[in-house]
């Protein structure tokens, strides 16, 4: 973070290996689980928190583009609680993606991405995980500073 180290909880699941479940809340306060995208290409979209730049930005960034690949959901993932996050969608005008909150869960841990030291403890890294329709990790992205954007473009093409 700023040139300076920040270490998870662990390391992300591997490429190749079955995607871990997860449940995770929606902006109306419902219960989200792996099983309710299964089928689809999922892009995991992870970050601290949408009320900072770099995030909003790959919120708005994965809106635009990824949203309209056929067969395939964005999932927009922090420790946000629900209601900031259906409040920068209704500001921002998102309607591509999917706000999920990791604020009453273990997704953090399970998928590695929770920090564990500096005063971002607690809150997720910047991370991009795609999971194909068969639920098996395609693609993943720990970006290497937390103030850079992810490749997106690496995103997509695992998708397509």
């Amino acid at each position: 973070m700023g040139g300076k180290p920040v270490h998870t909880y662990a390391k992300l699941p591997s490429v190749n290996k079955a995607a871990p479940k997860f449940t995770l809340t929606d902006v109306t306060m419902k219960d989200q689980t792996l099983d309710s995208y299964k089928g689809k290409y999922m892009i995991l979209n992870i970050f601290p928190s949408v009320d900072t730049g770099v995030c909003s930005a790959s919120v708005r960034h994965f809106n635009e583009d990824a949203a309209n690949i056929p067969n395939t959901v964005v999932l927009c993932i922090s420790k946000d609680l629900p209601f900031a996050q259906k409040r920068f969608c209704g500001a921002e005008g998102i309607k591509n993606v999917v706000m999920l909150s990791d604020f009453r869960s273990d997704f953090g841990k399970t998928y590695g991405v929770e920090i564990t030291d500096s005063m971002m403890k607690g809150l997720l890294s910047r991370a991009v995980i795609v999971i194909d329709p068969s639920g098996k990790i395609v693609y993943e992205e720990q970006v290497a500073d937390i103030s850079h954007e992810p490749n997106y473009e690496a995103a997509i093409k695992a998708v397509k």
